[in-house]
C-alpha cells in the first residue's frame, strides 16, 4: 500500500497542482467567471504631451466682429399707485397722468457681413426703441431691426458703417463633445470679454426655450449681457449664437446654450429675403407614442408619433388625416420624435408636396399633404417691468 502511495502520490499531486493554475488561469474552461481586468496601457512615448499655451490668434481673429449692444426703451407708469385705483379712475378716466422712464439693458451682437448685417438674440432687440452698436475699435451707431424670430431667439440688425469687420463662419454641424469652444461678448456691461470651455453636448432640445430647439452646450462661461454673442472654435470661426444659460443664481454655473450657426445662418438669410423665416407647415398637434399607446395600437418596436389635435381647414385635415392616426414617417423619414419630425416639415417649402404614412384602425394609409405657410407665433404683450 506505502509502494503504492509512493509510486501514485506525486504524480497525482503535481496533476492537482498543474490542475489548479489551470483553472487559475483560464476559469471559463471549468464555467468559472473570469476575473481577469482587460486594462488598456497607453504606449511609452517620449514625445512631451501639451496643449497650445494661448488661443489669442483665434480671439484675434473672431473678436472685432463680435459688438456690445446697449438698448434702450420708453416705459409708461402711473404717476402714483392711487391712479391705478378703479375707484379713482371710475371718476377721473383713463386720462391720469403717467411717468416716462427710460429701461436700459446689454447684450452682444455679431458682424455677419461687411454690409453690416449683424446676428443677435431676439429677446436684446425685442421691444427696444433705439439699439446702439458699439464696435470693438471704438466707433458707434444706431442700428435698425430688419427682422426676427421669437422662434428660435433670433434677430437681424442693420449698420451702415464702412470697412465693418465680418466674422469667419465654421461648420457647427462637424463640432465634437470635447472640442474647445471660446464664448465672446459683453456680460454685465464690463466690455468685451473672452471665455473658454469645451463642447459639452450638441442637439440639446425639449429645454422649453424656445419652439426650434438644437442647441450647442458648453461649459464657457456665460452670463448676462453674452446674449447674441459668438461661441468659436479654437481657429475663430463662428460655430453658434449664445443665447441661454441654465442657472439657479443668475450667473453662469458651466451649462451654457448657443443656436448653431448652420441654423442661425439659415434663419437670417430668410428674414434678409422675406422680412420673416419662411416655414412649412401641417396644422397639427402631436405626442408621443408610449408603451402603452404602441401596444394598443399594435406598434410594438415601432417607431410613430400620435395626432392629439388638428386645424380645422389646415393642410392635414384637407389631406384626410384624422385625431387618433398614428404616423409612421414623413418622406420616408421614420416619425420617432415629434419635435423632430416638426422641424423636418418646417424645413419643407410651402406649397411642396409630402407624402406621409399613417396608420389608422390596424392598417397603414399612404397620405399625400401640400404643406402651407406656418403662421407667425402670436406674440404676449410686453408687461411693464416695476
Amino acid at each position: 500500500m506505502l509502494k503504492a502511495l509512493r509510486f501514485f502520490g506525486w504524480p497525482l499531486l503535481a496533476g492537482v497542482l498543474i490542475a489548479m493554475l489551470i483553472i487559475q488561469r483560464y476559469p471559463q474552461w471549468v464555467g468559472l467567471p473570469n476575473l481577469d481586468v482587460n486594462l488598456q496601457q497607453a504606449p511609452r512615448t517620449n514625445a512631451v504631451q501639451q496643449g497650445p499655451v494661448t488661443y489669442a490668434d483665434a480671439v484675434i481673429v473672431a473678436a472685432p466682429a463680435v459688438v456690445n449692444l446697449y438698448t434702450t426703451k420708453v416705459i409708461n407708469k402711473p404717476a402714483h399707485p392711487l391712479f391705478e385705483d378703479p375707484q379713482f379712475r371710475r371718476f377721473f378716466g383713463d386720462n391720469s397722468p403717467k411717468q416716462r422712464r427710460m429701461e436700459s439693458s446689454l447684450g452682444s451682437g455679431v458682424i455677419m457681413s461687411p454690409e453690416g448685417y449683424i446676428l443677435t438674440n431676439n429677446h436684446v432687440s425685442t421691444g427696444a426703441d433705439q439699439i446702439v452698436v458699439a464696435l470693438r475699435d471704438g466707433r458707434e451707431t444706431l442700428a435698425r431691426v430688419v427682422g426676427s424670430d421669437p422662434e428660435t431667439d433670433l434677430a437681424v440688425l442693420k449698420i451702415d458703417l464702412k470697412n465693418l469687420p465680418a466674422i469667419t463662419i465654421g461648420r457647427s454641424e462637424g463640432l465634437r463633445v470635447g472640442d474647445v469652444a471660446l464664448a465672446i461678448g459683453n456680460p454685465f456691461g464690463v466690455g468685451q470679454t473672452v471665455t473658454m470651455g469645451i463642447i459639452s453636448a450638441t442637439g440639446r432640445n425639449q429645454l422649453g426655450l424656445n419652439s426650434y430647439e438644437d442647441f450647442i452646450q458648453t461649459d464657457a462661461a456665460i452670463n448676462p449681457g453674452n446674449s447674441g454673442g459668438a461661441l468659436v472654435d479654437a481657429n475663430g470661426n463662428l460655430t453658434g449664437i449664445n443665447t441661454a444659460i441654465f442657472s439657479k443664481s443668475g450667473g453662469s454655473q458651466g451649462i451654457g446654450f448657443a443656436i448653431p450657426v448652420k441654423l442661425a445662418m439659415e434663419v437670417m438669410k430668410s428674414i434678409i429675403e422675406h422680412g420673416q423665416v419662411i416655414r412649412g407647415w401641417l396644422g397639427i398637434e402631436v405626442q408621443p407614442l408610449t408603451k402603452e399607446l404602441s401596444e394598443s395600437f399594435g406598434l410594438t418596436g415601432r417607431p410613430g408619433i400620435v395626432i392629439a389635435g388638428i386645424l380645422r381647414g389646415g393642410p392635414a385635415e384637407k389631406a384626410g388625416m384624422q385625431v387618433g392616426d398614428v404616423i409612421l414617417s414623413i418622406d420616408g423619414e421614420p416619425a420617432g420624435d415629434g419635435r423632430r419630425s416638426m422641424n423636418q416639415v418646417a424645413r419643407i417649402k410651402p406649397t411642396d408636396k409630402v407624402a406621409i404614412q399613417v396608420m389608422r384602425d390596424g392598417k397603414e394609409i399612404k397620405l399625400l399633404a401640400e404643406v402651407g405657410l406656418r403662421p407667425p407665433p402670436a406674440i404676449a404683450p410686453v408687461k411693464e417691468q416695476e
